[in-house]
């Protein structure tokens, strides 16, 4: 802290004893002097000026009394915001801009909330995300299974999206220590599909089946490639028999998407059954929209005697698999499958393979029999001459 005069000249400050500038070398005046009092505190600087070299003694002594008590507001920073705090601001935006809300919301009430939710963000250290990590990896699910990598890297990205929000609307402005912590790798490019025989199990059990509308959905996903969720919003208004047309709202990632559907799944929705007034196709109890498959998928997957691990999903992945194996280009099954990238079409590539090896098989096949057509024809003419 210090006092000094201030040259009205230059506004040079010096010394409270100086009688020149030491700049302009004006004079300094016996009366009439500005005063400054300058105050530095964790690297910020504060001044004051008055024309009373008293008054800016007891400003000096103010500062000094607040600095000392921590109350000197110009240097005091804000608390940070705590976790719920901005979970709070996060949710009603997630609500409107964000389709899986409803999982972020499960993720952090489950998890994120006991552990950090009265942290302020920035007492939040890598060394606690990395506790988080090892408990969760050690912790078991109500089934006693333990969770799959795959939870544990959405609750850490969901932790690095709050800080990323927070400092994006101005809620905090310190280290996000998510980025000083490696999330875990997963190996899920899961790639399914059915033999010929479970093939033939599935198709045989769906056909016997009671419940039509069940059969329906399944048969419907098998020769779509279509996810369920996509069939849970499905709507007759989206549906254009004649022109074999379907209208995906809203599919994930991407716009409303027009996709061609083959005979097969034509036919699947004519025989659907309509015991109910509603515009659902696969609608639920009593009419309304599905919002779940997995009862029905379990009972007709054990009637079928399929691998216990075949997801629902996988019948996306057969459809896909079918098509490559068949000549379809990537592209093509991209499109079907609306992936927001190839990227993700890309686990089919290596089907391709079983193409390229047929079409290079039929190559050597008919360079010898053009060989052997040669061999002939220069016989031929050896003889005539």
């Amino acid at each position: 802290m210090a006092i000094q005069i201030r040259c009205k000249k230059c506004k040079t400050e010096m010394k409270l004893s100086s009688k020149k500038c030491t700049k302009c070398g004006s004079a300094i005046p016996k009366r009439g002097k500005i005063y400054k009092v300058i105050v530095r505190h964790l690297g910020k600087k504060i001044s004051r000026t008055t024309t009373n070299l008293e008054l800016a003694r007891e400003i000096e002594s103010k500062l000094k009394a607040d600095i000392a008590r921590d109350e000197f507001e110009l240097h005091k920073k804000k608390p940070a915001l705590t976790l719920n705090q901005v979970w709070d601001n996060f949710l009603p935006w997630a609500q409107e801009n964000k389709k899986t809300w409803q999982t972020d919301k499960y993720n952090y009430e489950k998890h994120l909330k006991q552990i950090f939710g009265d942290m302020r963000l920035d007492t939040i250290s890598p060394f606690n995300i990395e506790k988080f990590i090892i408990s969760f990896k050690k912790a078991k699910k109500a089934n006693g299974k333990k969770y799959a990598l795959a939870t544990i890297k959405h609750q850490l990205v969901l932790l690095t999206r709050l800080y990323s929000v927070a400092e994006k609307w101005g809620l905090y402005s310190g280290d996000n220590p998510c980025r000083k912590v490696k999330k875990p790798k997963l190996n899920n490019q899961k790639t399914e599909f059915l033999s010929d025989e479970e093939l033939k199990r599935l198709l045989d059990t769906l056909e016997a089946w009671e419940n039509r509308m069940s059969a329906g959905f399944i048969l419907f996903c098998l020769y779509t490639g279509l996810r369920r969720g996509e069939l849970f919003k499905l709507k007759w208004n989206d549906i254009d028999l004649k022109r074999q047309l379907i209208i995906l709202r809203d599919p994930k990632g991407i716009l409303d998407q027009t996709l061609p559907i083959s005979d097969k799944a034509v036919q699947i929705l004519i025989t659907l059954p309509k015991d109910f007034k509603t515009h659902w196709i696969f609608y639920g109890k009593n009419g309304k929209q599905r919002t779940d498959f997995k009862g029905p998928w379990l009972r007709v997957k054990k009637a079928a005697n399929l691998p216990k691990d075949f997801r629902l999903h996988g019948l996306r992945h057969h459809f896909a698999s079918s098509l490559v194996s068949a000549g379809t280009d990537l592209y093509t099954v991209q499109k079907l499958l609306c992936h927001k990238s190839s990227a993700m079409t890309q686990r089919f590539a290596h089907l391709a393979d079983k193409t390229l090896r047929d079409a290079v098989n039929l190559s050597d096949e008919l360079l010898s029999k053009n060989s052997e057509l040669e061999i002939i024809n220069f016989k031929e003419k050896q003889n005539a001459r």
